[in-house]
């Protein structure tokens, strides 16, 4: 008797509860801000890019929380400043969103495009009326 399942049709593999934890740990390390906590978890090779369910990576979390040190961290481990999660946003529109100009300079500084995503973050500060971010934005 063969397997008659071929090699590509088979279910992707479910991670197991310890890798699981441990992606919670990090996306709620990027949430809460505790940048040591995510920095001790990067620097021994966890990805800087992991995303969530909902395509959120740990550079959104942060961003859209308002961590300027922690977007700084993730940044510098190889965080995409353009990533965009399921629904289109970016970390930079997540950020003026909320109303995080000091996040929104840290992404621009690092390469982060204002008109990238859906709304993009040139649209929504121009929404809300954020004079001071599309300053920023240029």
């Amino acid at each position: 008797m063969t397997d008659s399942t071929a090699p590509g049709d088979q279910a992707p593999q479910q991670p197991d509860e310890e890798t699981l934890a441990l992606a919670h740990t990090l996306f709620d390390a990027a949430r809460n801000g505790e940048t040591e906590l995510l920095r001790s978890y990067l620097n021994a090779g966890a990805p800087a890019t992991l995303t969530n369910s909902a395509g959120d990576s740990l550079l959104m979390l942060a961003a859209y929380h308002g961590f300027a040190e922690t977007v700084q961290l993730i940044l510098h481990h190889g965080g995409d400043a353009n990533a965009a999660n399921d629904r289109g946003q970016t970390p930079l529109a997540g950020a003026v969103f909320k109303g995080y100009s000091d996040v929104a300079r840290v992404l621009l500084d690092a390469g982060a495009d204002p008109d990238a995503g859906t709304p993009s973050a040139r649209a929504a500060a121009q929404m809300f009326a954020r004079a001071d971010i599309l300053e920023l934005l240029g």
